[in-house]
């Protein structure tokens, strides 16, 4: 049997210390998830074209974050299926905090309205915070004789299937505003989708349509040019850009809100601390009063939240806007 005396010993005792230092150089080279993140470049995937509101605020966002943490956030721009093409891009990254994605209200419609989804919004993706509102306005063309959400609900009333709405195409949020008015105030009325909510503005301005119902960022130029008329905003309370249309409440119909809003997602199995990090720099960021007031002057309110309130959020807007697709009778595609 070997002595751990004299030169053998010595061997022994080398290699032991030797085992022990490895092993907590190994440890300490290994930190726990997060501890060192972020340590390389961010990808941020914008789900739908350059140019569109989602686009401009990531990138707003992708810009303090990389002032804040250090690291570059790269916007990915990966259109298509009106979203949900990017969602399922970010669902199935690798679950590392290195893949984020910025997602509208659209999020929580889609489980209601696509049969075979590439990713199930709640389970596949986990929700980071809460980033902002874009008010929706409902908008009529000057040739409509109403000057308020009232008189134009009667004269739906008065004249069944006469009057069209214009939308960005079937399922899209300002479809089911539209769809939601039709079920609170029981009136009828005829959808017009488009391929987009500027195509819908087009045909609003060129007299194709009766009424839209449009974020602000789409709408305003048209409203201060006099090509369209507003109503209402979609909010619980006025909009400073639009201080003397009053609020759909203030208009004579309750429950009929439906803001735009965006949420920031990661791939469901990321750390939760790197999920708890990210989710405050974002609430910082959105917080920073430079970046709030960029976001102000283009309609845009800054609406920060955690993980667990966009999480809320996802929860009940699914929920409402399940029970608005089956009032409407639209069957998932």
């Amino acid at each position: 049997m070997c002595s751990l005396h004299g030169r053998n010993g010595a061997l022994v005792t080398a290699l032991l210390l030797a085992l022990h230092c490895g092993g907590a150089l190994a440890q300490s080279a290994s930190p726990r998830a997060g501890q060192a993140y972020p340590a390389k470049p961010i990808r941020l995937i914008v789900p739908f074209p350059p140019g569109a509101s989602s686009d401009v605020v990531g990138r707003m966002l992708g810009q303090k974050l990389t002032e804040q943490l250090g690291e570059q956030v790269i916007a990915d721009n990966r259109p298509g299926a009106g979203g949900n093409l990017g969602i399922g891009v970010a669902a199935k990254s690798p679950p590392d905090g290195y893949t984020i994605v910025i997602a509208t209200a659209s999020i929580a419609v889609s489980p209601s309205l696509y049969a075979n989804l590439a990713y199930d919004a709640v389970k596949d993706l986990a929700p980071v915070a809460r980033l902002a509102l874009i008010p929706n306005v409902l908008l009529v063309h000057p040739s409509v004789p109403a000057k308020t959400l009232r008189q134009f609900i009667s004269l739906a009333r008065a004249h069944p299937g006469k009057l069209n709405f214009g939308s960005g195409g079937a399922g899209t949020t300002n479809h089911l505003a539209n769809e939601l008015l039709k079920s609170l105030e029981k009136i009828n009325m005829v959808h017009v989708p488009y391929k987009g909510v500027t195509q819908a503005m087009v045909a609003m301005t060129g007299g194709e349509v009766d009424e839209v119902v449009m974020p602000i960022t789409t709408a305003l130029p048209q409203i201060r040019a006099g090509k369209v008329r507003a109503l209402a905003v979609l909010t619980e309370r006025r909009i400073a850009v639009l201080p003397d249309v009053p609020t759909t409440k203030e208009a004579g119909v309750d429950s009929f809100t439906m803001p735009l809003w965006y949420g920031m997602f990661a791939p469901a199995a990321t750390p939760r601390d790197i999920v708890a990090r990210l989710s405050r720099e974002l609430v910082r960021a959105l917080e920073a009063p430079d970046l709030k007031k960029r976001l102000a002057a283009l309609g845009v309110e800054a609406w920060p939240g955690t993980s667990g309130q966009l999480g809320e959020l996802m929860r009940s807007e699914i929920a409402r806007f399940a029970a608005i697709v089956r009032n409407a009778g639209l069957q998932p595609q």
